[in-house]
């Protein structure tokens, strides 16, 4: 696995391992119409399947997204890519939004086992991707425009350490 998503599984795992199937129903207790642990997983693994899901398609096709990108993109693609801020508050795609209600039986293994398979998948399709199109700009993120398979890797490190922080929030707040 590439060292950026090796990170990325290693921080995620630790942040969920260990927990019961009750603590990852567990939400913000100042905010509980918020995301559940579980659901903040889910979210991360719906990223993850979209991205491959998009670079696959995009080899699939041959052919890189244009490379250039607005202005506001190349100020978001700074803020989260450069400094690692990815901004709070803001509404996920559809696509990427967990279910409502999720079972309540899901073992913190069985979602370790989900998150590596969705990682190692990810890893696989970015690194044929990246023999595809090298370094260049080769898939458009909706928010940050078009991004390289670096892009790509640096995206969901930065992305799933915002998260990471908000699990470990609600794990201190519930004392797990």
């Amino acid at each position: 696995m590439h060292p950026t998503l090796r990170k990325l599984h290693d921080d995620l795992c630790s942040t969920i391992t260990g927990l019961s199937p009750s603590a990852l129903q567990a939400r913000p207790l100042t905010r509980p119409s918020s995301w559940s642990i579980l659901q903040i997983a889910q979210h991360l693994l719906l990223t993850y399947e979209s991205t491959t899901a998009s670079i696959q398609e995009r080899v699939r096709k041959g052919g890189s997204t244009p490379p250039s990108a607005t202005a506001k993109q190349r100020i978001g693609r700074f803020f989260v890519l450069q400094l690692g801020w990815t901004p709070g508050r803001r509404e996920a795609p559809a696509d990427v939004r967990p279910e409502a209600f999720l079972l309540t039986s899901l073992t913190d293994d069985h979602l370790l086992s989900e998150i590596s398979t969705a990682l190692n998948t990810m890893d696989s399709v970015l690194a044929d991707a990246e023999k595809h199109f090298g370094s260049f700009r080769c898939q458009a993120h909706f928010a940050l425009g078009p991004m390289s398979i670096a892009d790509w890797r640096r995206f969901h490190l930065n992305h799933s350490r915002h998260h990471i922080r908000q699990i470990l929030k609600i794990r201190r707040m519930h004392n797990n």
